[in-house]
């Protein structure tokens, strides 16, 4: 009896062993599985519905503010600045005074000016008393010499006093002629003392002041610069990428640093056609030292960006606009109003139609081919002008759990056996 207990008390211990085994080999099994070959979950997509809103294609630029108008009122007459009229800010007339320099100098010109011509004046009242004599005379020998009464010469005499003095006159009236120009062009330096304003404008810089000596013989001095601001000229450097979809007349829209929200409407008046860098240009080099540096030149030329400047006005009724403004500007190439809008990133393939693929999820979420035909596109959204329904929603990308799971196993395979 008791080899027979003996018997039964060793065989649950055998069958446990055996049962630790299985159980190790079949965890041993799902490790390798889970590692070696995961299971491959139905991709998950990333979508987008198909919305109804406003699109616009538009160019976008940096602009600076400029006066529609700026003139700077300099000095012709040389002098010490005698008083300033206005002050900084001020709104001014054209024709207004806005400066004196002293006119001592100038009205003495002009006096002296006027003193020579009425010496000529005197001189030709003289002359013309001589030329009356002159004429008498000669009409006497004239008498006596058709009686044979005097000699040739005596006649011959007469006559050429006679001549002479007209001549005489004759210059003094082009000398008086010459001097009525002096006394005008006196006077007229005499009225380069009074500085007026051009234009009708603001004052936006004063440059010399009062005291202040000018001298007009090397170069004119900038008194003050008076700028029109009722309307005002942005300036927008447009890249040479869109300066050839950009054309007058377009629609524009902007925005100030301190106003982002607030957009100032107006058209692009016109395009200047070549950039600022023309008036750098070294226009007088020859043809051989051109030809000698044009490695250097197009290797420095398309390195450097090229910008052309659109030109657009817009009224400042309220003055917030102020000269070297930052701008954010927008050239509308072109919009539309309500269309049915989607990602740019839903787009397939192109066709030879000129139709796009894209995938429509359906009511169960299973992803469907469909041909759209699109209008503006803006390389972020796209109008769909054909082939979709507003509340669709389309297939913007993927993301797959196969994905995740290759990356779990690259991680535990650890790295590629030596060789």
């Amino acid at each position: 009896m008791y080899p027979l207990l003996l018997r039964m008390h060793i065989r649950p211990k055998k069958f446990v062993k055996l049962a630790v085994i299985a159980f190790a080999i079949i965890i041993a099994l799902v490790i390798v599985k889970l590692s070696f070959f995961p299971s491959h979950t139905p991709p998950s997509y990333l979508t987008a519905i198909v919305a109804t809103r406003d699109i616009q294609d538009t160019v976008l630029a940096s602009g600076t503010i400029k006066a529609f108008q700026k003139v700077s009122v300099g000095s012709q007459a040389s002098g010490q600045i005698k008083s300033l009229k206005v002050v900084l800010g001020e709104h001014v007339k054209k024709g207004q005074l806005v400066a004196e320099i002293d006119a001592l100098t100038q009205v003495n010109a002009l006096k002296t000016a006027e003193a020579n011509v009425d010496n000529l004046r005197a001189q030709l009242q003289s002359k013309q008393v001589t030329l009356k004599q002159a004429q008498l005379a000669y009409n006497r020998q004239q008498q006596m010499r058709s009686h044979d009464a005097i000699s040739q010469e005596n006649f011959e005499t007469a006559e050429a006093t006679l001549n002479t003095t007209k001549s005489d006159i004759a210059a003094l009236l082009a000398q008086i002629d010459a001097g009525k120009i002096s006394v005008d062009t006196a006077r007229v330096s005499l009225g380069y003392t009074k500085i007026t304003a051009p234009i009708d404008g603001t004052v936006v810089a004063i440059v010399a002041q009062e005291g202040q000596t000018v001298n007009a013989a090397q170069s004119t001095p900038t008194i003050i610069k008076v700028a029109r601001m009722d309307v005002v000229t942005v300036k927008a450097q447009i890249s040479e990428a869109d300066i050839t979809r950009v054309k007058a007349g377009q629609r524009v829209y902007f925005t100030i640093l301190g106003e982002p929200d607030n957009r100032y409407q107006t058209t692009l008046r016109a395009i200047e056609p070549a950039p600022d860098s023309i008036l750098d240009d070294d226009t007088s080099s020859t043809s051989s030292s051109a030809s000698s540096s044009s490695s250097s030149s197009s290797s420095s030329s398309t390195s450097t960006a090229i910008y052309y400047n659109g030109l657009l006005d817009v009224p400042n009724t309220d003055g917030k606009l102020r000269i070297s403004m930052t701008t954010q500007v927008n050239i509308i190439l072109s919009e539309a109003k309500r269309a049915l809008v989607v990602p740019s990133t839903a787009l397939g393939e192109r066709d030879s139609d000129g139709r796009y693929t894209v995938q429509v999820l359906d009511a169960d979420g299973k992803a469907a081919l469909r041909k759209v035909k699109i209008g503006i596109n803006t390389n972020a959204s796209v109008q769909i002008l054909d082939g979709l329904r507003a509340g669709e929603r389309v297939v913007i990308g993927t993301s797959s759990g196969a994905a995740d799971a290759a990356e779990s196993t690259n991680k535990h395979r650890g790295p590629p056996p030596m060789m």
